[in-house]
């Protein structure tokens, strides 16, 4: 039995990003959650990352009762208009439950592109996760290029304790082990597999197995017998298969614990 913690229904089922669901969204997202339960992919989180796809998010969730939804505004998905963002997730906050909202996310720091607005990303960053922790959800991070100042602005929020993911880990191991000490737990997916990241296979076989979690991020980042493919839930089995071969143990142990620690950070059944 596994989770994936992270991928993106609502873009695997449409042509157009940042665009509502069609009223027959729910055909095709039927047939990507029955080929993830025949690979044992029993939970899925779809993430969020603007106020459409995060509608789009809840829609799924509210259709589909292994479903749940993250919402939130991915700092490469930031406007002028953010803060009417944070009105919107708020109200929807008010109503988790209904809504099947378990998470914000996902949210962070990208400095890859050329033209981010740096302050901009901090001070949306900070305002998500004090909603996440006004509301008692988890935290989905995404982090490129911008390690350190991520680190440092989740230091500030220590003392309130909150819980969450560093999504699609890629940074070092002192990252790691300070991510770890500030309570988040380590996303792992497709990358896992890329003949290139011998770093990442050594932190992800020294890392304790019950600080890591299962993503696809489909459709993007597929593994790498699957490159050139859209990444699907279903894949999460290659995933737990090439993490149990990396720490020399079986995939049921590793589906058990990442299954326990996913349960646990979102807080569903």
């Amino acid at each position: 039995m596994f989770v994936d913690t992270h991928c993106h229904i609502n873009m695997l089922v449409k042509k157009e990003f940042d665009v509502p669901l069609q009223k027959n969204f729910a055909l095709a997202t039927s047939e990507i959650i029955q080929q993830a339960e025949r690979n044992h992919v029993t939970r899925i989180i779809n993430v969020g990352t603007s106020v459409i796809e995060s509608e789009n998010c809840i829609k799924i969730a509210q259709q589909f009762k292994h479903v749940w939804a993250t919402i939130g505004t991915h700092p490469n998905d930031l406007t002028t208009s953010w803060m009417d963002d944070i009105k919107t997730y708020k109200k929807w906050l008010k109503e988790k439950e209904l809504h099947q909202i378990v998470g914000i996310g996902e949210i962070g720091l990208d400095y890859h592109y050329p033209d981010f607005h740096k302050q901009r990303q901090y001070d949306a960053l900070r305002a998500q996760i004090e909603l996440a922790l006004e509301f008692d959800v988890a935290i989905v991070i995404h982090t490129r290029d911008a390690g350190t100042e991520v680190l440092e602005i989740l230091d500030e929020y220590k003392h309130d304790h909150p819980r969450g993911i560093i999504h699609c880990f890629s940074e070092t191991d002192l990252f790691a082990n300070k991510a770890l000490e500030l309570g988040f737990v380590l996303g792992i997916g497709g990358t896992l597999t890329y003949p290139k990241n011998n770093t990442l296979r050594e932190i992800f076989s020294l890392v304790p197995l019950e600080k890591i979690v299962l993503e696809t991020d489909a459709p993007f980042l597929p593994p790498q017998a699957l490159r050139g493919k859209q990444n699907v839930p279903a894949n999460i089995a290659i995933i737990a298969q090439a993490l149990a071969d990396l720490r020399g143990i079986s995939v049921e142990e590793v589906g058990r614990t990442t299954t326990q620690t996913a349960l646990e950070l979102f807080r569903i059944e």
